[in-house]
């Protein structure tokens, strides 16, 4: 059993900041990429960040040179800091992994997702 758990969501002002942080638990052989998901009021969730397991990165448009997504490979964990955010920034975050458990099944996890809400 591998489980995803999210934390650091929370209410801030325009242009403040978050970190977000992502624990993987569980029958853990070996994490790939890992990624940063959120899904807004009423839209489909889309893809936010991603990084791999060697640290590459890549961030879409909306969030770029504002958000940093970062890995600790020992601590099975995943970060999001999130700077300048905007009242558009609201949505629920997921954190989603490609993981293979220790029995050598390999699958994508998905967190229980964490809000983040920006006021204007």
């Amino acid at each position: 059993q591998v489980q995803l758990v999210e934390s650091g969501g929370d209410l801030v002002q325009t242009g403040g900041s978050l970190r977000l942080s992502c624990a993987a638990s569980g029958r853990i052989g070996a994490i790939f990429a890992m990624a940063w998901y959120r899904q807004a009021p009423g839209k489909q969730r889309e893809l936010v960040a991603t990084i791999s397991s060697g640290g590459s990165t890549n961030y879409q448009e909306p969030v770029k040179d504002r958000f940093t997504i970062s890995r600790d490979n020992a601590r099975n964990m995943v970060f999001l800091q999130m700077n300048s955010l905007k009242p558009e920034d609201t949505a629920v975050y997921y954190c989603n992994a490609d993981i293979r458990s220790t029995n050598g099944f390999r699958n994508t996890y998905w967190g229980q997702g964490t809000q983040v809400t920006v006021s204007s």
